[in-house]
């Protein structure tokens, strides 16, 4: 095309969030601050004040006599489905009725003319309790069977027999604790009526198709009666994957039983009370292996509380299990989950979807092989890792066929001087008593795509105007992580037009239909491809009109920043839309995408549940005060696979902000529950998230540039929500070593997570006393 402008790149460049102005200057919209209809009720909902107990009587008459109060919704006012439960268990309901099953469970829901007087009146119920026995430990759950799912095991091999041979033998237990998700946008659901019974509720949730599901089936109605939108969300990490129904469906209720528009808005104990968090774990293992640290056998005992209700505890538990291998090849193991019901609030979904609390299993076994052997953990990492052409099969019978975490591991460990830091880690820890140093490399393998597989699917509606503007609508939810910055990408490079001439609107259930969740790190995967798919359909209809219209073969037609070139003819993308809709062909598209390759046999448990792994490696450096437990971070360096980043600035905001999480669910995010049942860690003065003073000093973040996925995702690019977090890992293993030396003695590590100040300091005195 001699003469043509050159073509237009958009995909893998650094370009800004799209709301970044508008998230600093404030003008981004969340529910809240959209325009209140008039009319607008406020809800509160009331707690119950008992882990568990029957009701034997409620009354509800001072809450109605209170100033204000409009309506008083229990469940005996919820037309149909008393029940959010994502699988339709009935096991979730959307207020106790009759049987409270956890401390802080919604009992009923006042609306009000303002939202001060709701919350007033919903503490004067007069409720009568009969408490009943409540399972507030897995101790308990275990010695009662009490599970929400069946108990699962997924061997390969004989470990029993492997462990037995072996020369060396090790066991042990590590306690991880839950995660709130700290969200800055807390719950929150505005619902309007409409005519016929139809019902818009604009919810903060990563699954807008699932809000309308059981908004739908509370209120009686058709799911096409009622649309649920989302423009952006304050934060959600898996929070509002589930846990956002409740809300939305009770502003429904009461949306339709007052004929009136109704908002509920959390605040943050309630929030923090009221919906559930990270999955607690309890990881016993035992392994085997050889006097160079290689693994002969491994056996693996999940115990996970998920809570009072199912929510999507199975398929986190089981992600917890497909990921307990990490990085390394495992010839002979099992690996058994327990999925304990316990009366807390339900579990559910967050980053990492259980396959932090698996991966950091194995890293503690790899650490304490390292320490039994007096051996660098980094050799002994090194010795179990995957291999390229063999011992390359997960136990699920997954080839892993991109291995390039051998390729990332030499590179940081070059990068990050960690041979000549951990010598000079070894000589600070002679020298020194009362502050302990010390340096860890952990890698990350992480399985993308849904293990339901039916999820595995994304839809986009693509419109092109005949000013040559274009318009996308996708089914994914934008909650921060750049999602529609980099659907605007793939769509003005496939098109060829400026980006700022692509418009995208709120994600909405009756513009694409049936989606799932924006979860598993797939949201880019999924709905760009989507998006593309949209996109190459109409570019191949205005190819032909283009080609018809200038009386050239359509291969002599070209697109090229904003200009399309039909032999020696050249017009404007604009001017050949309005060429297309003069000759009557349609400029609006849809796609649709269902992830290929993968299936998996529940019952025999295998297949290939992934698409493909992303790999990432971390090192961290951290110091430790052995007299009071205080601990820092002192350097970190990161080196992440992005494949072929669709935004490098965008996914280098997500590998930090990613770590950070982690590192906060492993260092300081302590949730603590009374032993009536009760979170007594339910604000941001009694619960602990990463600030600025606890990131690294010396923070380093690269992403490796060689990356490329082998499989045919959008542009080769990667999902890298979640990876991210379990580099953080690095950070909890430096820690252990440092409290592992703390008394100069060759101990094994012995910190549970979040390894706190008090647990850092329990962990030294262990130390000292063995």
């Amino acid at each position: 095309m001699t003469g043509a402008r050159p073509a237009l790149t958009t995909v893998h460049q650094p370009l800004p969030h799209d709301s970044a102005r508008l998230h600093v200057t404030g003008e981004a919209r969340f529910i809240d601050d959209l325009p209140e209809p008039r009319g607008l009720l406020h809800l509160a909902v009331a707690r119950s004040g008992h882990a568990h107990a029957r009701m034997r009587k409620i009354n509800l008459a001072p809450v109605r006599a209170a100033a204000g109060v409009v309506r008083v919704l229990t469940a005996a006012d919820i037309p149909g489905a008393n029940d959010i439960s994502p699988k339709g268990l009935g096991d979730d309901p959307v207020f106790a009725d009759g049987l409270v099953r956890f401390y802080g469970q919604a009992l009923f829901a006042v609306a009000a003319a303002d939202r001060d007087s709701a919350r007033r009146a919903a503490r004067l119920a007069e409720v009568d309790y009969e408490p009943l026995p409540a399972v507030l430990s897995l101790e308990q759950a275990v010695a009662r069977e009490e599970y929400v799912a069946p108990p699962l095991l997924l061997e390969r091999g004989d470990a029993a027999r492997a462990i037995a041979q072996s020369e060396h033998k090790i066991k042990g237990r590590l306690c991880s604790g839950g995660q709130d998700h700290f969200y800055l946008e807390g719950q929150i659901a505005l619902a309007v009526p409409g005519e016929d019974g139809a019902m818009l509720v604009c919810s903060s949730t990563q699954h807008p198709a699932e809000v309308q599901r059981l908004v739908a089936q509370a209120l009686g109605l058709a799911d096409g009666a009622v649309t649920v939108e989302v423009r952006r969300m304050g934060g959600g990490f898996g929070g509002k994957e589930t846990q956002a129904a409740q809300w939305a469906v009770i502003a429904a209720l009461a949306a339709r039983a007052c004929n009136a528009p109704a908002k509920l808005r959390l605040d943050r104990d309630d929030d923090m009370v009221m919906t559930g968090k990270r999955h607690p774990f309890v990881s016993d293992y035992e392994a085997g292996f050889d006097g160079n640290g290689r693994v002969q056998g491994l056996a693996l005992t999940f115990t996970a509380d998920c809570g009072f209700s199912a929510d999507l505890s199975g398929a986190v538990n089981d992600r917890a299990v497909l990921h307990a291998d990490n990085a390394y090849y495992l010839e002979n193991v099992s690996i058994r989950s327990l999925r304990c019901r316990t009366n807390t609030v339900s579990n559910t979904a967050f980053r990492g979807f259980g396959a932090p609390q698996g991966m950091l299993a194995v890293e503690r076994v790899m650490e304490h092989i390292a320490s039994h052997l007096g051996l660098d953990a980094l050799a002994v990492r090194r010795k179990n890792l995957y291999g390229i052409r063999k011992r390359n099969t997960t136990p699920f019978g997954m080839t892993v066929t991109d291995n390039i975490l051998p390729r990332i591991i030499s590179r940081l460990a070059t990068t990050a001087s960690y041979k000549k830091r951990r010598v000079a880690v070894i000589n600070f820890n002679r020298a020194h008593t009362a502050r302990k140093k010390g340096i860890a490399l952990a890698p990350v393998k992480f399985g993308v795509a849904f293990t339901t597989s039916f999820m595995n699917q994304g839809g986009a509606l693509l419109q092109v105007y005949t000013d040559g503007s274009v318009h996308v609508n996708h089914g994914g939810a934008e909650m921060g992580q750049g999602l529609f910055i980099k659907v605007a990408q793939v769509v003005a490079e496939e098109l060829q037009v400026d980006i700022s001439r692509v418009h995208l609107s709120a994600t909405r259930t009756d513009k694409v239909p049936n989606t799932p969740a924006t979860a598993a790190s797939s949201g880019a995967d999924l709905n760009c491809m989507a998006a593309l798919i949209a996109a190459r359909k109409i570019k191949q209809r205005l190819t032909a009109v283009a080609a018809h219209s200038c009386g050239v073969a359509e291969s002599a037609v070209a697109f090229h920043n904003g200009e399309v070139a039909a032999g020696k003819t050249r017009l404007s993308f604009a001017a050949l839309a309005r060429r297309a809709w003069l000759a009557r062909v349609p400029l609006s598209a849809t796609g649709f995408y269902r992830t290929p390759k993968i299936h998996w046999d529940a019952k025999q448990k295998r297949g290939r549940p992934f698409l493909y792994f992303a790999y990432g490696a971390a090192v961290a450096e951290v110091v430790v005060d052995t007299r009071s437990g205080e601990s820092k971070v002192e350097r970190v360096d990161l080196l992440h696979d992005a494949g072929r980043s669709l935004n490098p600035a965008v996914d280098r905001g997500q590998i930090e902000g990613g770590f950070v999480q982690g590192m906060g669910w492993l260092t300081t995010e302590e949730l603590w529950w009374d032993a009536a049942g009760r979170l007594q860690t339910h604000a941001p003065s009694t619960y602990k998230i990463p600030a600025c003073a606890d990131l690294p000093a010396d923070f380093r973040v690269e992403i490796f540039a060689a990356g490329r996925n082998r499989e045919p995702t959008v542009h080769r690019s990667k999902a890298v929500g979640e990876p991210p977090l379990m580099l953080a890992i690095a950070v909890f293993n430096a820690l252990a070593q440092a409290a592992a030396a703390a008394h100069g003695k060759h101990a094994p590590p012995a910190v549970d997570a979040p390894a706190t100040p008090e647990r850092l300091l329990l962990a030294m005195q262990k130390t000292a006393a063995a």
